[in-house]
């Protein structure tokens, strides 16, 4: 029997980064003390707020099929929400509830590209961004973030990527995995080419409230970019609870019409009681908001100052997110066996980046989301290990 051709195209890579995940799992299930730095999963309590509502809707028996796009209120929070921050008019039929960011991009590229087109996506990319341009048909077209620029884009080398089949450039800031939050003329010489080259601009803003070194820039923000603009984003970071599934696109009215044809195909609406859950936290930014993102930047701080004494290896402190970028060429040791062996030897599992392209290779993403005890833990341990196979 023969599947579709979409199958192939969406078939996993980077099976070696999430074998470590997979060990490390084995390992802890076994009873080792297994430091777990691979995934993006808050260790922090979701606010009390959100709890409480959630469990409330639920008394309430908010269980049935819902608003497939959101319910009004939902989607008229959200808009409050993105003009409040962007200054620019939004209002609730630019706004499409979806299952979590990962859902919210998968449905947008659905709508934005297709067999023929190209996506541009500045690399090292998530490495989900692949198979879900894959699946809508389009080509993946990646431009470097060179460390020597500190991983910020190169307007240019972006420019001179665009081709008649260019359909979307599709941007993440704070960056995943690098750290870095693209400045304000960054974003604008972006938007300024979409505008030019009649581009959608895709921008991935999952981490907005994760910015440490300078303020996130929305291209909603920026003038003539609300036809052009799609913002996917959520609360699964910013507010501990990925869980939920309960994220956001936000772009011109006529893709949210499109959008509610394909979420009829897909999931039938987001669940109710999660909707109503979700509403503290949109309606005002929380307390816990901020305390997750000064604890985040410490977490960076602290652990990059560890680091920095692992020989042969090379620190850049994220300017954002959740995440520490580790250079390890320096050690000669290709980035999946450094923590295959890290794992084995100090029970510290973090993800080899060779599969989010190229510019990442020989680089380790260390996730911020354990205490800061365990944290600094870890990091005496890979400093351990990296003066073990330096000698």
């Amino acid at each position: 029997m023969r599947f579709s051709p979409m199958v192939d195209r969406i078939a996993a890579r980077g099976a070696d980064a999430w074998s470590i995940h997979m060990e490390a799992a084995r390992l802890r299930d076994q009873g080792q003390d297994v430091i777990f730095l691979t995934v993006g999963d808050p260790d922090q309590a979701p606010p009390a707020p959100v709890i409480d509502a959630t469990i409330d809707a639920l008394r309430r028996h908010r269980t049935g099929y819902s608003s497939i796009i959101g319910y009004p209120k939902v989607r008229e929070a959200i808009a409050a929400r993105v003009q409040r921050r962007t200054g620019r008019r939004c209002r609730a039929d630019n706004v499409v509830v979806t299952p979590g960011a990962q859902g919210g991009v998968y449905c947008a590229l659905q709508c934005l590209a297709g067999p023929g087109d190209e996506v541009i996506v500045p690399e090292p990319i998530y490495n989900t961004y692949a198979p879900v341009i894959a699946a809508s048909g389009a080509r993946l077209v990646t431009v470097p973030l060179r460390a020597e620029r500190g991983f910020h884009p190169d307007l240019e080398a972006i420019a001179a990527a665009v081709t008649p089949r260019t359909r979307v450039i599709w941007i993440n800031s704070p960056h995943n995995p690098t750290g870095v939050v693209f400045t304000a003329d960054e974003v604008a010489g972006i938007a300024e080419l979409c505008r030019r080259r009649d581009l959608w601009l895709l921008s991935d803003e999952v981490y907005e409230d994760l910015a440490f070194a300078r303020p996130h820039v929305s291209p909603w923000s920026l003038p003539d970019m609300a036809e052009r603009t799609v913002i996917v984003s959520s609360l699964s970071k910013s507010h501990a609870m990925p869980g939920f599934r309960f994220g956001w696109i936000v772009g011109p009215p006529a893709l949210s019409a499109h959008l509610f044809e394909l979420l009829v195909a897909m999931i039938y609406g987001s669940p109710a009681f999660i909707q109503d859950g979700v509403m503290p936290a949109l309606e005002a930014d929380l307390p816990e908001m901020a305390a997750l993102r000064e604890a985040y930047r410490h977490r960076a701080g602290m652990l990059s100052e560890i680091l920095a004494e692992a020989p042969n290896c090379r620190v850049t402190r994220p300017e954002g997110g959740m995440f520490v970028l580790m250079d390890i060429r320096g050690t000669g040791i290709a980035s999946a066996a450094f923590a295959r062996d890290l794992l084995m030897r100090e029970h510290v599992a973090v993800l080899p980046c060779d599969s989010f392209g190229p510019s990442a290779a020989g680089h380790l993403r260390i996730s911020l989301t354990a205490a800061e005890p365990r944290l600094a833990e870890a990091g005496h341990r890979i400093v351990r290990f990296a003066q073990s196979i330096a000698g």
